[in-house]
């Protein structure tokens, strides 16, 4: 590819502060396989988050974006853009975005809006802060990946389809504790996943998500970021890609050169499972409350329909002092609670009273 098509915002951008949230019950996938199977074994994670009665995709927002102004310690005020992707956003008419602005005490002259692309939610809302701060249109913009996934019930989603999210501040590099270098997206009509208007649960192609899916459009975006930046799998203390479920970013990560070392830290669908538009954003967390300053990171994630984004990042000194101003990562996961599955079903409005 001889073209630049990379994306560099004309003014150096950086992660300013982060922030996670995951709901605290956990389902275990022996119990839909109790449920729906009758036997045990032959899970793809071992237990997922589920959002409670008093959860959905603002409240995990609010949440996740607190703590990431507490780690970016600037005053909300000075946010100029709340963006929130997600494929779960509790209206289907009225913004998710306006109400997470208005709880964190962002000002009212400031752009919101909510974004979806299944998955890559998170990343477009990434991607769309990195525009406005590099272009020098705002200081600050906070970008937000939550969802609280729902599949079928005895579907193979079922398994994965968890609750969580993340929130990201950009900002200026100079203030950053850790560096964009750049950003690409790849994407094309690849309808592997879908959900119609007034459907309850999404589809899916089956197998098909994996080869013309999944693993064209995160190969594709991390070769590309690789090949344009002139970098190789060594010059990265981690990867992140994202995880519908374990074996996939497993086995993209070997296909395209990286360690198994690379990606543990930020491998955590098989305890909190598939968290959709935070699925890679809460993955880059995990990786940012243990990453050393000079550390390299590249993070991949992908939507069904289809797109991966892709990211280069370095982290700064100002890591070890911000990361300590929130909750990690593995703080939220460890804070777990175990249901069955008639819990998770009603907390989940799986059973419908007419």
């Amino acid at each position: 590819m001889g073209e630049n098509v990379l994306l560099k915002p004309a003014r150096a951008v950086g992660i300013v502060g982060y922030g996670v949230y995951i709901p605290q019950y956990r389902l275990p996938a022996s119990e839909i396989l109790r449920i729906w199977a009758g036997e045990e074994g032959g899970a793809p994670v071992k237990e997922k988050a589920v959002a409670g009665l008093d959860e959905d995709t603002v409240t995990i927002s609010i949440e996740a974006a607190r703590n990431a102004l507490a780690r970016a310690g600037i005053d909300p005020l000075e946010l100029r853009a709340v963006w929130v992707g997600s494929e779960s956003h509790p209206y289907a008419v009225k913004p998710t975005s306006t109400i997470v602005a208005e709880a964190v005490g962002a000002p009212v002259h400031i752009q919101a809006a909510d974004l979806e692309f299944a998955c890559k939610a998170g990343t477009e809302a990434m991607v769309a802060a990195m525009g406005l701060v590099g272009s020098k249109m705002g200081e600050y913009t906070l970008a937000i990946g939550a969802d609280t996934a729902q599949g079928k019930p005895g579907d193979a989603l079922e398994f994965t389809a968890a609750s969580g999210g993340a929130a990201f501040i950009i900002g200026p590099a100079e203030n950053g504790l850790a560096l964009i270098q750049a950003a690409y997206s790849y994407v094309t009509d690849t309808p592997d996943f879908w959900r119609r208007q007034h459907q309850v649960y999404p589809e899916h192609g089956q197998r098909f998500t994996g080869e013309p899916a999944y693993f064209k459009h995160v190969t594709a975006a991390a070769q590309t970021m690789l090949e344009q930046l002139g970098t190789t799998p060594a010059d990265y203390a981690f990867a992140v890609f994202h995880q519908p479920n374990a074996k996939f970013p497993q086995r993209v990560a070997k296909e395209l050169g990286f360690s198994k070392e690379q990606i543990q830290t930020g491998l955590l669908s098989p305890v909190i499972g598939n968290t959709y538009a935070g699925a890679s954003l809460v993955g880059l967390t995990a990786v940012l409350d243990v990453a050393k300053p000079g550390d390299r990171i590249l993070v991949v994630s992908y939507g069904s329909g289809a797109g991966s984004d892709a990211f280069d990042i370095e982290v700064t000194d100002l890591i070890e002092e911000r990361r300590k101003k929130a909750p990690s990562t593995r703080q939220y996961i460890d804070r777990r609670m175990e249901i069955d599955y008639a819990t998770y079903a009603r907390y989940r409005g799986k059973i419908v009273m007419k």
